[in-house]
């Protein structure tokens, strides 16, 4: 129906508007971003969903400043929380008035990648690539969940039911965290080889970066380094139990030697990606620095998790190189001391059960660790502007009230 459905879309680099909308049916139709092999797509085996939580993620960001070729109008989220309404002929097992948590990742459970695990890079949900997500560009198209209410496809492979609806209510702010950040976090520390008793750095303080040092405590490293340069957001790791650098304070390798009596650690993880900038006061965008500064912390033997974004085409990059996510990586220096890198977007549904049952069973507090910040979805442009001026929070959007007693001042 015209007008059942209010959701934020991207209109040009810094603008985000919240538009009314159509309600969502089981049937993925044209419009802004969507692939033209997509257009038409029947889904018997989805989902409506009315939205609990969705968050803004710093992947939203990376198209909203423009470094992307998101369309206008597309309309964004990827991070969704929510109660099943309406359920396709096709869905067996997920039943309308169950709470699920909804991986960012689009998955059919069918082709040959989904069935190793590897959900993050599904054949058959997109046309232009492997793997699918809502609200993203380049991802088929699926529209975005920052919204009231949200079409799910693959209901019955790709949701994460909570039994106790309840309990899920009562840690729902935390829960929210299961669709992204928290598995992507997790992701990124256990593929950097995160072990009980590990030192681990973790570049990037922003809400990815603390879910890594969040999820590397929960693994039982021994010391947990963030580093960034931005004081609010050292202050935030700091806040539970991270070591932490400031880039702008002199050389890396440096400032672990003075935390750990030497230059390196076990294990890196880079939270920030291809909008990284060098280190030092006044350093101006240089994509590799993450990168090539892990390399040289991380001993030989070690691995890198890469959880952070790095895109094939970035309109605005510093240089044709960079326009084209070509980067100049010291891969000499990586070679030489046998490292092993982890890159790509993490597949969601290995992880979340799993993560799910830390939060529900008080093992973890990952909202309190990215301060999860409550606010209105008519408030989102807020949020984003926020959030780009480098606000050391988690904003959470609220589309129907579930977090009213949540709300942000």
């Amino acid at each position: 129906m015209a007008g059942g459905n209010r959701a934020v879309a991207y209109i040009e680099p810094g603008v985000v508007e919240v538009r009314d909308t159509d309600y969502p049916t089981l049937e993925l139709k044209d419009g802004p971003g969507v692939a033209k092999e997509n257009a038409g797509r029947m889904c018997r085996h989805g989902v409506i969903v009315k939205i609990l939580a969705t968050n803004i993620c710093g992947s939203d960001q990376h198209m909203v400043r423009g470094r992307t070729t998101a369309p206008e109008g597309l309309i964004l989220g990827h991070e969704i929380t929510g109660e099943v309404v309406e359920r396709g002929p096709d869905v067996e097992f997920v039943d309308v008035g169950d709470i699920v948590s909804v991986p960012f990742n689009i998955a059919c459970g069918r082709c040959r990648n989904c069935k190793e695990r590897q959900t993050s890079i599904c054949e058959n949900v997109n046309p232009g690539r492997p793997g699918g997500a809502y609200g993203y560009v380049d991802m088929g198209g699926w529209v975005g969940g920052q919204a009231r209410f949200v079409m799910v496809p693959y209901a019955d492979f790709n949701l994460l039911k909570f039994r106790d609806k309840d309990a899920a209510m009562d840690k729902l702010l935390d829960l929210t965290m299961l669709s992204d950040i928290f598995p992507t976090g997790y992701h990124g520390a256990i593929t950097a080889g995160t072990e009980v008793g590990s030192t681990v750095y973790v570049a990037g303080a922003g809400p990815v970066g603390l879910a890594a040092a969040a999820a590397a405590q929960l693994i039982g490293a021994a010391v947990v380094i963030v580093g960034d340069m931005n004081p609010e957001r050292l202050a935030q790791a700091r806040s539970f139990g991270c070591e932490t650098v400031d880039l702008t304070q002199g050389k890396l390798e440096d400032q672990i030697d003075q935390i750990l009596g030497e230059p390196e650690v076990d294990a890196a993880v880079d939270a920030v990606g291809f909008e990284a900038k060098g280190h030092g006061k006044g350093a101006g965008e240089a994509p590799a620095t993450v990168l090539n500064s892990l390399m040289g912390t991380v001993r030989a033997g070690g691995a890198l998790g890469i959880p952070g974004l790095y895109v094939t085409d970035d309109p605005r990059g510093v240089d044709a190189d960079a326009q084209t996510g070509t980067l100049r990586v010291r891969l000499g220096l990586g070679w030489a001391k046998a490292h092993r890198f982890y890159t790509g977007q993490t597949p969601v549904m290995k992880y979340h059960r799993q993560l799910a049952q830390a939060i529900l069973h008080d093992k973890v507090q990952i909202a309190k660790a990215v301060n999860a910040t409550v606010i209105s979805l008519d408030d989102a442009p807020r949020g984003y502007e926020e959030f780009d001026k480098g606000a050391s929070r988690k904003y959470v959007l609220n589309p129907n009230g579930a977090l009213d007693h949540a709300m942000a001042a």
